[in-house]
């Protein structure tokens, strides 16, 4: 997860405020989050790649979750084990995290979403599913729908990112390519470290890459998450992500994206930019707001449910808020007719 991940310099645009998906979470060391020290089940989806999928419980739909931008499976901590008490549920690491395989360059939003799919397929996870998005998550989840509606059965948005915040801030796209140069620049110092083994060796590495040890942690853990930040595979996604991020959240909501009557739910966190400055938190808020109606709107069924408490990390903040509302998609659909999976 990003949380590994330091920067040169604080940045308040949308780059910085919607990456850092995660946190130290825990004062002492969780040997409960240990089984993230190690690969759940290595699914090849295809041309010899690999990526980590972790599955439990049992019922249907089956539901999929999707990590936020550079997070992998373990951002869904608390939040898997409550919805395998009463479903299958699979997170799994997104191409270039964690354990899983990097994969073909660039890593844009369509190829995301062709390795969830091709991985859904591969695993033989029963369809239809119901898909869960954190953040840059939810554009994946809903690519998914967009391409594949009949194995799509339910869709649980957490906090989808504000896009075209420029509407409400003119100045905002400017300084927000600046601020994405000026982190691309870091990354891209990682990504050369990283190719040259560098970021394994303290006195070489650049000092902005990487943290320490989280004191919340096991050394287990510690050294999982440590190897899976030193892969150039890590580097060469997290830049490529961010490269594409400029162009997707710089327009609105398509007007030609639509979802049928698919069961969408949306959580909506109600701090998620505590932090930021007002300049830039106020049109930020703006654009979120317009941008969430507007995937709301994309179906008939869709709605939106506020979330007290939280910031834009709503599965750490407030898990058993996306436990529920996974509960409540999925009865949803067992009440609506079971459409058959007709894709080959």
């Amino acid at each position: 997860m990003l949380r590994d991940v330091r920067f040169a310099r604080p940045a308040f645009g949308l780059l910085a405020v919607l990456c850092l998906t995660a946190r130290a979470e825990q004062d002492k060391p969780d040997t409960s989050l240990d089984i993230y020290a190690k690969p759940g089940e290595l699914i090849d989806i295809g041309a010899g790649r690999k990526l980590n999928l972790r599955c439990s419980g049992s019922g249907t739909p089956a539901v999929i979750l999707e990590s936020g931008n550079n997070a992998d499976s373990m951002t869904w901590s608390k939040v898997q084990p409550g919805v395998a008490k009463f479903a299958r549920v699979c997170a799994y690491d997104r191409a270039g995290t964690g354990f899983s395989d990097g994969g073909p360059l660039p890593r844009t939003l369509d190829a995301n979403a062709d390795d969830l799919y091709a991985l859904i397929r591969a695993a033989h996870v029963s369809l239809p599913v119901v898909l869960v998005g954190h953040s840059y998550g939810t554009n994946v989840v809903r690519r998914v729908a967009d391409r594949n509606a009949q194995a799509v059965a339910a869709l649980v948005l957490l906090d989808p990112p504000p896009q075209h915040v420029g509407e409400f801030a003119p100045e905002f796209d400017k300084l927000d390519a600046e601020d994405r140069a000026a982190t691309l620049k870091v990354y891209r110092q990682c990504e050369a470290a990283a190719q040259k083994g560098e970021l394994d060796v303290p006195s070489a590495q650049p000092a902005q890459c990487l943290r320490g040890p989280n004191p919340a942690y096991s050394a287990e853990l510690n050294a999982a998450l440590h190897a899976s930040k030193v892969r150039p595979a890590f580097w060469h996604t997290v830049i490529s992500i961010s490269e594409n991020n400029g162009a997707l959240y710089a327009q609105p909501v398509p007007k030609t994206e639509t979802h049928g009557a698919l069961p969408l739910l949306i959580l909506q966190p109600d701090a998620p930019f505590a932090d930021a400055p007002p300049e830039i938190g106020k049109p930020l808020e703006a654009a979120r707001q317009k941008t969430q109606r507007a995937i709301a709107a994309t179906s008939t069924h869709g709605s939106i449910i506020p979330v007290a408490n939280s910031s834009h990390d709503v599965q750490i903040d407030r898990p058993d808020a996306v436990i529920d509302a996974i509960g409540a998609a999925i009865k949803q659909v067992n009440t609506q007719p079971r459409r058959k999976d007709t894709s080959s």
